[in-house]
């Protein structure tokens, strides 16, 4: 990385502008400070920004949750001495397909978002970003068993697992907001 562009003064101005969003307010990862150096140029980026724009699961935003799958894998990845870099970079690219998967369909024709979303969210991660392969094995494979191949690398299924883990959090506590004692009623009594 560009220490001219992403130095110590730009990297914190990053943070302090991500620690303004009410959402990210107290988030653990934006206090992680390895973390933040292996993405904060990602962070940075208007078309990763543009995520923010819409809804993945429930009431989370893509970008959302795409930072809550990266940080868990990077964690994961950190712990069992994987290549926690690339799993945190391919984590939170996973998902840059920056349209609304829920009305995708309707105004494209285009059908299957479950089946295509990986190529096209590698395709926009290649055009903003360098990648390295684990990084692009993420991205494309990240949907397994949907896409068939599963991944190549071990970063590759933490991060296909913390994101079906997110998305399945994500959607629950939509489902709990809407039901009144939602907790009591599954409790096992």
């Amino acid at each position: 990385m560009n220490k001219e562009i992403y130095g110590d003064i730009r990297k914190n101005d990053i943070i302090r502008k991500l620690n303004t969003e009410k959402w990210l307010t107290g988030k653990e990862c934006l206090n992680d400070k390895r973390y933040m150096e292996c993405v904060y140029d990602i962070m940075d980026n208007e078309k990763f920004q543009e995520m923010d724009k819409y809804i993945q699961h429930g009431t989370t935003t893509t970008l959302e949750h795409c930072i809550s799958v990266s940080y868990i894998s990077y964690k994961i990845c950190k712990y069992y001495n994987f290549d926690y870099i690339s799993a945190a970079r391919g984590g939170l690219l996973h998902d840059l397909f920056l349209y609304d998967w829920h009305t995708h369909s309707k105004n494209t024709g285009e059908h299957f978002h479950g089946f295509t979303h990986p190529r096209t969210a590698l395709n926009n991660a290649d055009k903003y970003f360098e990648l390295n392969d684990v990084e692009r094995d993420i991205i494309l494979k990240h949907m397994w068993p949907l896409t068939v191949i599963p991944p190549k690398t071990m970063e590759g299924y933490v991060v296909m697992y913390v994101d079906k883990y997110c998305g399945f959090l994500e959607t629950v506590n939509r489902i709990k907001k809407k039901l009144p004692d939602f907790e009591n009623a599954i409790k096992i009594h």
